[in-house]
């Protein structure tokens, strides 16, 4: 099958730049997230958010940004409300109560996508677990000489002015607040004692993270949200104990995993006469899977390999 530029310009390039674009966020906070434990945040607001969501868009009967975006911050409060009531109540400890609360709404979610929502517009619980990352068409671009027309720029896709939005604002605050940040995830004592309030940098941080899970929820969908909270950022871990790298090692292997991830899923089985494409969401996920495998085997301090040659004495400690 030939794929025409005008084919890649219009369906395949958008679609990278909502993978890549999803990653980024998700990769820069979840560095925060892994190093303070608390990497599976991220997969619990992508649960959390999803009957928020679909509350939104049935109560402002629209799929705009603004009402999916307060009905997530919603959804992520009562969730947080839940499941101190249930830790405190029934005496669990917390990953339990947090286990109960996000299983639960995630389904009342699918049951109010499948009941209210999925039968009035473009939103199912396929959608809510896979995105339309395959859906994003770019009404505009015939050659590479027609980017240069801004009418093709305001032709943009939303999804894709969206997320690019969440990714500045999140590198935007990334760097404002890189020092507080650093010192709450590594010493909150010593940040309390320098004046720094770790309760609201950690608040800060949190509210960051639903943002940029509900921006990256309507195109990429719950998987790959999930996936690029953690794995990016798991992987760059493995490679350095320097901050600042492990920060720009996370958004590389994000937008590495976007781009891959979409030729393995659009391109490849195409290539070896495969009759359909596969999920690009799926694929993007399994491809930051892999990075994270590589770097658990062969990271050069970290790595089973390593670990295992400085035991035998082969290599220095």
């Amino acid at each position: 099958m030939e794929i025409t530029l005008a084919d890649f310009l219009t369906i395949d390039l958008p679609a990278m730049l909502v993978g890549t674009l999803a990653g980024i966020p998700c990769a820069l906070l979840g560095t925060f997230l892994v190093l303070r434990r608390q990497a599976l945040i991220g997969d619990a607001l992508s649960h959390v958010v999803l009957p928020g969501i679909v509350a939104g868009f049935m109560i402002s009967g629209s799929i705009a940004t603004l009402p999916m975006m307060a009905g997530a911050l919603a959804a992520s409060v009562i969730a947080v409300l839940l499941i101190e009531a249930i830790r405190r109540l029934g005496r669990l400890e917390t990953g339990a109560a947090m286990g109960v609360v996000f299983t639960v709404m995630f389904a009342a979610g699918v049951v109010m996508l499948e009941q209210g929502v999925g039968t009035r517009v473009d939103l199912d619980a396929q959608h809510a677990l896979y995105g339309a990352v395959e859906l994003t068409y770019w009404r505009g671009p015939t050659d590479w000489a027609s980017l240069l027309d801004p009418a093709i720029w305001a032709a943009l896709p939303h999804s894709i002015t969206g997320l690019a939005a969440v990714a500045l604002l999140t590198v935007a605050l990334v760097l404002l607040f890189y020092k507080e940040l650093k010192i709450t995830t590594f010493d909150p004592a010593l940040a309390t004692s320098l004046g720094i309030r770790a309760s609201w940098v950690n608040a800060g941080l949190i509210l960051m993270v639903a943002v940029a899970a509900v921006a990256a929820f309507e195109a990429v969908g719950s998987i790959l949200v999930i996936a690029m909270f953690i794995c990016p950022a798991a992987t760059a871990r493995m490679l350095t104990d320097r901050l600042s790298r492990q920060l720009v090692l996370s958004v590389v292997f994000a937008i590495l995993s976007g781009i891959l991830g979409y030729v393995f899923a659009a391109f490849v089985p195409l290539w070896i006469g495969a009759a359909n494409s596969l999920t690009a969401a799926g694929m993007i996920a399994a491809v930051g899977g892999v990075f994270q495998l590589l770097a658990m085997l062969f990271a050069p301090r970290y790595g089973v390999v390593a670990r295992a040659l400085s035991r035998r004495g082969e290599i220095p400690a």
